[in-house]
């Protein structure tokens, strides 16, 4: 391990942590973020108006595959036993705003931070690409790790 950093080996290159001899332990991270909108996107994803379908519903199905897929879009993760995906939204009409939060779990070896933050990212893009025919200004903001529990680390919760 160079510079204390895990995934960089003695001789500065990248590698896969080897965690064959950690303890499986409870694992669970959550994830959030937001995606801002006009007026009109908002409502038309609040009453399940938009041409492509039920925003959310589809946001919720790409998020749960996204956490399931995460190894395979970074680079270093592991793959996982995933065993809970939940991915949840919260419409806030004053600001025509919807935060989702994803909630992943698993008992193994090495965390699941990557893949609530994946949960959440992509569930954020799928709500972006299913109504940015209404507004192609929307913004996603502050996607970040809310708390993990489980591990060597042990528990975080964000300030």
């Amino acid at each position: 391990m160079a510079n204390g950093l895990s995934h960089i080996g003695e001789s500065g290159e990248a590698h896969m942590v080897d965690i064959s001899a950690k303890a499986a332990t409870e694992r669970r991270a959550v994830a959030t973020g937001r995606i801002f909108m006009s007026a009109e996107a908002f409502a038309a994803v609040r009453d399940n108006a938009v041409a492509k379908g039920d925003v959310l519903s589809v946001a919720r199905v790409a998020g749960i595959m996204a956490a399931k897929r995460t190894s395979d879009l970074i680079p270093l993760c592991h793959p996982l036993p995933i065993q809970k995906v939940a991915v949840d939204f919260s419409l806030e009409e004053a600001d025509c705003a919807i935060t989702v939060t994803a909630m992943v779990k698993t008992a193994g070896q090495t965390g699941v931070e990557m893949e609530a933050l994946t949960a959440a990212s992509v569930a954020l893009l799928t709500v972006y690409d299913m109504a940015k025919a209404l507004d192609k200004a929307m913004r996603i903001e502050g996607v970040r790790l809310l708390e993990k529990t489980g591990g060597k680390s042990g528990p975080y919760s964000a300030p």
